[in-house]
């Protein structure tokens, strides 16, 4: 038995969706590096993470991949759809505003995401969930608070449409209980790079980007956004949309943290404050969750001794 699979369910969804988050960490600042126009950026992105998507499961999966991609059904074409938006929305979001602007609204997928999991899918979360999403976006709001008077309200209209449909997303892949949506990625890079070509097509430029920025959009959108985003889309399978919105935190932090460091930018006391409640809220609700699994775990198991047994241990 492999070390992962010796995890809890819960633990692995942890794992998973952590790790893409801080895989998928670079991404803002990644899409400013490359410095591309809208179409062009968009276009490279969707087929570059197409082929990715596409190589991974089929290293997955082999031979079984096309009985995988018609298990996902109808709910799979529509998360291929909505992740679509979601790519278009964080793209563009950061091309016309500040990626602080873009990563303060993101946060606010969790809120969405809890909301539509009450609605639809009558989960109830524990108060201490939602006291974490409160301070996350607290803490998130104090990073990005000297860029909020800054962008532009296209890039924030971007920037709540990739919130809410993958907000959205996450919810609807929890109506499928233990299919894996993520080799639909496939279709949503295709989905995207296809009508970005149309327009990148229709412009006055179409050369190719120097090989500096070439390398960029590479890195980012043929290993990092596959790897990153195919943990992502797998964590609804072990977790609540909301924990899975939360953990996206991860992302904005050490994004934001990462811009400061590559650009030389100079954090304010405040933005220091709200990464630090931001990664000390989800240090402690991950150890406290951890010792309350613990116990429960522990406790089922002296329910299951023997009687004997479970004396001698007393």
């Amino acid at each position: 038995m492999s070390a992962f699979s010796s995890l809890s369910h819960r633990q692995q969804g942890l794992l998973l969706t952590a790790g893409g988050a801080l895989i998928m960490a670079p991404d803002a600042l990644l899409i400013k590096v490359a410095n591309l126009p809208d179409a062009e950026i968009l276009m490279w992105r969707g087929f570059l993470s197409a082929l990715g998507f596409f190589l991974i499961a089929l290293m997955r999966h082999g031979n079984g991949i096309w009985a995988v991609y018609r298990r996902c059904g109808w709910t799979g074409i529509a998360v291929a759809l909505l992740f679509s938006l979601t790519t278009c929305g964080f793209v563009l979001g950061n091309q016309y505003t500040k990626a602080g602007n873009v990563l303060m609204i993101l946060a606010g997928a969790p809120l969405i995401a809890a909301a539509l999991s009450w609605v639809i899918l009558k989960e109830r979360l524990p108060r201490r969930t939602w006291i974490a999403i409160w301070l996350c976006l607290a803490g998130i709001a104090m990073i990005a608070l000297d860029d909020a008077g800054a962008g532009s309200w296209v890039g924030n209209a971007f920037a709540l449409m990739a919130a809410t449909t993958l907000a959205i997303n996450f919810t609807l892949c929890r109506t499928r209980p233990g299919i894996d949506m993520s080799p639909m990625l496939v279709f949503n890079g295709l989905i995207v790079g296809s009508v970005a070509g149309l327009f990148w097509l229709a412009g006055a430029e179409t050369t190719l980007p120097p090989v500096n920025q070439l390398a960029v959009v590479v890195l980012l959108c043929l290993i990092i956004v596959p790897c990153g985003v195919t943990l992502l889309q797998r964590g609804p399978l072990y977790l609540p949309a909301a924990e899975v919105g939360l953990l996206l935190l991860l992302e904005v932090v050490v994004g934001t943290l990462l811009a400061w460091w590559i650009i030389s930018e100079q954090p304010a006391p405040m933005a220091l404050v709200g990464g630090t409640l931001v990664l000390g809220t989800l240090t402690v609700k991950g150890l406290y969750e951890r010792r309350l699994e613990m116990r429960l775990r522990g406790g089922a198991g002296a329910a299951l001794q023997h009687p004997a047994e479970r004396a001698n241990t007393l």
